[in-house]
């Protein structure tokens, strides 16, 4: 609970800055009555910058809150205890419609945040009060203007313990896959066999039996929804977004790949927020994925262009133009999202393409090709071959990695496709039937029990 007197004027004590008490507020404020009217009339004041939009992305990783003007928005933070609650003072703001509804913004569902109250702090100031269900890690920075956004402040609401990816997909998996995942298996490339092979009439292997991993332990696929949360992606003409395209079709592919008996997925997002890229590389390592797949929905600036692709990471530079603009435009999801630059991750940055790296792009290429394949049997492709670009989150260095272009959605027919229940479906079954097609010839090595606890 807040004090009456909290917004406006003067604030509960433990929400204000130590230097200033409030009995010493009160008693300025009356000593100083008429120079404080002279600074708040409308002749005296300087402009207030509007807030044009505010949003709040709750996601179990973390929430964000972006509060989007017309000009930089400047602000000063702290952490109050007992009960938790982050407090934000926005200098210079307009305390319109938009600010003081922010609290009707929140879910019920939101894991970290409780409600939020906002009021006039004192003349130029408007407080914003974050109360917390848990203690939280706060980064909060500023974005300049880019795409459709204005100047942004990003509130982003951390755990202090961060959530692990590795522990949520073991609670998730269930005993009798945790058997299979423990027994023995042979090396990459090793041709004996754990599941019963049925030669035909001929003596040949069926496509089906062919298409079986052919290993014990269980085979970890990361599945990538491109985009999310503040980051939209490409929009169609009809107005759907690759976000929310992606997402749908990561959870059909992940539902078809849990139900394989050696096989489990897991999401970079599992929901409608933003996940930096290196973040997204990241949670794929933690879960010490065999395949990383992340999928998106290409746009052009002509209507016509049409079909699906598979990139992989290249060494020596992109194989097209077309693929060398659209690494960059992907790349750039960063800079849409919104990520504080102060936070970018050292391993990647230090990570060179070395001989691990191109026996991990070798092994992209491979599932590329299998993947590419498939999809080649239920929509046009743009390319006939795998093509290669220096796309930023295929680039962990221990993990083959594909980025699937699903279809054009700037294509008004291939847009309609992409929200087809049914086409989704097709997609879906298109993708792990070339995943499969890979693992059964390029079956992973053996993981220790201990290696899951690094």
């Amino acid at each position: 609970m807040h004090t009456e007197d909290e917004f406006p004027g003067a604030l509960n004590d433990q929400e204000t800055s130590p230097s200033a008490g409030l009995q010493g507020r009160r008693a300025f404020m009356r000593a100083s009555g008429a120079v404080l009217a002279m600074l708040v009339s409308p002749v005296g004041r300087a402009a207030e910058a509007s807030i044009l939009a505010v949003r709040v992305w709750p996601a179990e990783d973390y929430t964000r809150i972006t509060l989007e003007g017309g000009a930089e928005l400047k602000f000063t933070q702290q952490i109050v205890r007992n009960p938790e609650r982050l407090v934000l003072d926005l200098e210079g703001v307009e305390f319109n419609s938009l600010v003081q509804n922010l609290g009707d913004r929140v879910s019920p569902q939101d894991p970290y945040i409780k409600l939020i109250r906002a009021g006039r702090n004192r003349p130029g100031v408007v407080r914003v009060v974050v109360e917390l269900k848990r203690e939280i890690d706060p980064q909060i920075f500023t974005l300049n203007p880019i795409g459709d956004y204005g100047h942004r402040l990003v509130v982003d609401l951390y755990p202090s313990t961060p959530v692990d990816p590795l522990l949520a997909l073991i609670e998730k998996t269930t005993p009798n896959e945790a058997a299979v995942g423990n027994a023995p298996t042979p090396e990459r490339g090793a041709s004996s066999t754990t599941v019963a092979e049925k030669p035909d009439g001929n003596g040949r292997l069926s496509r089906a039996d062919q298409d079986e991993p052919k290993i014990r332990r269980l085979i970890t696929v990361a599945l990538d929804p491109g985009h999310g949360g503040e980051d939209p992606g490409a929009i169609g003409h009809r107005g759907s977004y690759e976000k929310n395209v992606t997402l749908e079709i990561a959870r059909r592919l992940k539902a078809r790949i849990d139900a394989e008996p050696n096989m489990r997925a897991m999401l970079t997002r599992d929901g409608d927020f933003f996940v930096p890229l290196h973040h997204r590389v990241n949670k794929a390592r933690r879960v010490q994925a065999d395949l990383f797949v992340s999928i998106h929905a290409d746009a052009f600036i002509r209507p016509d262009a049409h079909g699906s692709s598979v990139f992989v990471l290249s060494e020596r530079g992109a194989s097209s133009a077309a693929a060398r603009w659209l690494a960059k435009k992907e790349n750039d999801a960063d800079l849409i999202g919104g990520v504080r630059l102060a936070g970018g991750d050292g391993h990647l940055a230090r990570t060179l393409l070395d001989l691990s790296q191109t026996a991990a792009i070798n092994d992209s290429l491979k599932v590329g090709r299998a993947v590419l394949d498939e999809i080649g049997n239920i929509n046009r492709l743009h390319k006939s071959d795998v093509e290669q670009a220096g796309f930023a989150v295929l680039k962990a260095p221990d993990i083959p990695s594909i980025l699937v272009e699903t279809a054009f959605i700037s294509n008004p027919e291939e847009e309609a496709r992409l929200n087809d229940d049914a086409y989704q479906e097709k997609l879906a079954q298109a993708i792990i039937r070339g995943i499969k097609r890979y693992f059964s010839r390029n079956p992973p090595t053996a993981r220790s029990k201990l290696a899951l606890l690094d």
